[in-house]
């Protein structure tokens, strides 16, 4: 899942339980819908994104860096995940909003299509209810 920055799903996906998180995140991003601005054209790419450790791969930054998208990826061994805490926790603070619905918490349907539906509507209400209040 790819959030903005106060935690509003912008790409939302599912994978098997083997797969590892760095081969989802080119998917995610190609994933983000246009977004509209108050002033000016569309915005079709974030300026930066935060990750953790998992994603420390040189293949990726290139992409990134090739995309021009900002990164700020921890780096295996060197840094501590103190200082990307402060940006992490809108991701898992928007995790427990997913999982608050019993339906995701639980995964009761059989087929994938049918999860990321019902994921993609529960993201939809999380939507809804920080525009609306």
């Amino acid at each position: 899942m790819i959030t903005e920055r106060t935690g509003l799903p912008l790409s939302v996906g599912i994978s098997g339980a083997n797969l590892h998180d760095s081969q989802a995140l080119i998917p995610l991003v190609k994933g983000i819908p246009p977004v509209r601005s108050r002033r000016g054209r569309r915005r079709r790419r974030p300026d930066k994104l935060h990750a953790d450790k998992g994603y420390d791969y040189s293949h990726l930054r290139r992409w990134l860096r090739g995309r021009g998208i900002g990164h700020r990826i921890a780096r295996k061994g060197t840094e501590t995940s103190q200082r990307l805490g402060r940006h992490r926790w809108t991701i898992e603070r928007t995790m427990s909003w997913l999982a608050g619905c019993r339906r995701l918490h639980r995964r009761y349907e059989r087929k994938a299509e049918h999860f990321l539906a019902f994921t993609s509507i529960t993201c939809t209400l999380i939507c809804y209810r920080r525009l609306v209040c």
